[in-house]
């Protein structure tokens, strides 16, 4: 009985530390810690998104990401729409012009490849679901158009991922062709580290190509996917609060004019 009180109040005060210091803290053994919280440029009812981090994130997700999770949710027009990477038109065209996609049937009744072009939904890396899991093993490489939105902590989630991958602790065993993750449930993750180094990528403007940019940036760029339209509704939401607000306004000054002489 007092070894249960006293682990439960050993529990108690580490649980109050990390709410004190922001620090993420499991709770159970083999439960993954809470991400940490980061400072977004699309949080809060004013966000917004920064095209230049997008566009960075979309080069960390082509060079890293698309070899094995597809996006079939997203087209590549979309990269060019405002409230996004906002490429150039001719940006997108080549972009889309670096994938080839099966079309068709022609003349002779054959399907046949053509370069991709901006109509055309992201490359999938696979044919159809049992191809990727008989390359992984059984596992199924996700896709991610809406992944952030999928997932407790969203982008924050993501980027912790992307960063939590350590040696495993000391008796902690991991079958073939698992990875120990800080932040993945049970620590065991089939999916090699997709960022492993410093200069892996490199970036278009004077941004440090550290992985924790690349980890930062990309999760960025997938919580635009899951919500392209989050600049446009936001800005109708606060529209509409405006509207609300000076029709309430005249609506309590037409009260006051109709009932003025009225005793109460």
């Amino acid at each position: 009985m007092l070894s249960s009180l006293r682990t439960l109040i050993v529990s108690a005060a580490v649980a109050g530390t990390a709410l004190l210091t922001g620090a993420p803290v499991a709770i159970a053994a083999g439960e993954a810690p809470s991400p940490p919280s980061r400072s977004w440029t699309f949080s809060g009812p004013f966000g917004t998104f920064d095209n230049a981090q997008l566009q960075r994130g979309f080069q960390v997700y082509k060079q890293s990401c698309s070899a094995c999770h597809g996006m079939r949710l997203l087209y590549y027009r979309n990269l060019g729409q405002p409230g996004g990477p906002e490429f150039t038109e001719d940006e997108v065209k080549v972009i889309a012009a670096g994938y080839m996609v099966t079309d068709g049937p022609d003349d002779t009744g054959e399907m046949f490849q053509r370069p991709a072009i901006p109509s055309d939904t992201f490359f999938e890396p696979y044919e159809n679901e049992q191809q990727a899991r008989s390359i992984f093993g059984g596992a199924y490489p996700v896709d991610l158009s809406v992944i952030t939105k999928a997932r407790k902590y969203g982008p924050n989630y993501l980027a912790a991922l992307l960063l939590g991958y350590h040696e495993a602790p000391a008796g902690f065993d991991l079958e073939p062709g698992q990875y120990y993750n800080e932040y993945y449930s049970g620590h065991r993750i089939a999916m090699p580290p997709p960022l492993v180094a410093d200069g892996q990528i490199a970036y278009d403007d004077d941004t440090p190509e550290t992985i924790e940019n690349y980890a930062v940036d990309v999760s960025a760029f997938l919580h635009w996917a899951g919500e392209p339209k989050l600049e446009e509704r936001k800005r109708i939401g606060l529209q509409v609060m405006i509207f609300l607000f000076v029709f309430a306004a005249l609506l309590y000054l037409t009260k006051l004019k109709l009932w003025r002489n009225i005793d109460h």
